[in-house]
């Protein structure tokens, strides 16, 4: 077994990951590290970049182990495809301790605070007296009810003599008639007045509840289209690659490698080219739906299409034209 130098602790955990599979794949295959660099390509130095996490690998770098120590690719390339948004993440700054990041007020002690003069100065309450009302004493003045005036005493009633008896009688009766009238008309008053308020108005029936409409069902983290919707999408910005995608079909067209990739998330599949020249292209078709990419000229030894909506990886094919004019399709 090989002496490998620690890794650092603080490198990128799917970085990390990447890197230990490269390792197992090393130790498992009984190869040493001049042979691995003898076998798939590169030189000494390069790989020992790789196995310790001090350099980005390659596409066609993985695509070249594989072959040599007869890993499965489909997840290698799963592995290295988070590893290597890893490497192109910008790093991140450390966060600022409390109190000490930029707009931070410095903590003051609540005991040197001092109050203002003004504050100081005001007479305080005195004890017992409630929080609120040494805020703000405020009393409801009551005026004082007025005694009620005392009642005269009636005076006593003499017993008439004969002669004011007949006096007094028409006086007392029409006394009785102005008080009977009176009553009268006071009911019939109060009788108009309640008769003509409005009745109180109905209240307003209560508002109806509507019920929303389920939401649809959520696709996996990350997923971000389906079917038709990937139709002519970016898999990589879909979503759909990595954990999300197999290869279901591979050929090889001189040194290069074309394969089909298939993601159940996404209803989709692509084609990808690897170890390939600028000018190389690679085609994807599902029944009438092509996509095609060109491997551009900016070093860049791999490519991928855009994707064919396609439930199942079977009926898919991928081809390749090389710049050298050699050809070839999966399925052939």
């Amino acid at each position: 077994m090989s002496a490998w130098r620690s890794l650092p602790d603080e490198l990128d955990p799917d970085v990390r990951t990447f890197t230990e599979r490269l390792r197992l794949l090393v130790e498992r295959s009984g190869l040493g590290v001049d042979a691995v660099a003898d076998r798939a390509g590169g030189g000494r130095a390069d790989w020992d970049a790789y196995l310790n996490a001090q350099r980005p690998v390659p596409r066609a770098a993985v695509v070249a182990l594989a072959d040599a120590t007869g890993a499965d690719l489909g997840s290698l390339t799963a592995h290295w495809e988070h590893a290597d948004r890893a490497w192109k993440r910008p790093p991140q700054p450390p966060e600022p301790e409390p109190g000490t990041g930029a707009g931070a007020e410095p903590v003051r002690d609540p005991v040197a605070v001092r109050a203002p003069e003004d504050v100081r100065d005001r007479p305080r309450a005195p004890e017992g007296v409630p929080a609120a009302e040494r805020t703000l004493r405020i009393r409801k003045v009551v005026p004082p009810t007025p005694a009620p005036a005392p009642s005269p005493t009636p005076a006593p009633i003499s017993a008439p003599s004969p002669g004011r008896r007949r006096r007094g009688s028409p006086l007392l009766y029409a006394a009785g008639v102005l008080g009977a009238g009176l009553v009268v008309t006071a009911a019939v008053l109060l009788a108009d007045l309640g008769g003509s308020a409005a009745p109180p108005a109905a209240a307003p029936p209560p508002p109806s509840t509507t019920t929303a409409p389920p939401p649809p069902s959520a696709l996996p983290d990350g997923v971000r289209c389906t079917g038709a919707d990937c139709d002519g999408r970016d898999p990589e910005r879909m979503g759909c690659g990595g954990p999300h995608a197999t290869t279901v079909a591979r050929v090889r067209v001189g040194t290069a490698l074309v394969e089909v990739r298939h993601s159940s998330a996404c209803a989709a599949a692509w084609a990808r080219i690897t170890g390939a020249a600028a000018g190389d292209e690679v085609t994807v078709q599902a029944g009438t739906a092509v996509q095609v990419e060109r491997v551009p000229g900016n070093g860049d030894t791999d490519a991928y299409t855009a994707m064919v909506p396609v439930p199942s990886g079977s009926g898919v094919r991928a081809c390749a034209t090389r710049s050298d004019g050699a050809e070839g399709c999966t399925g052939e």
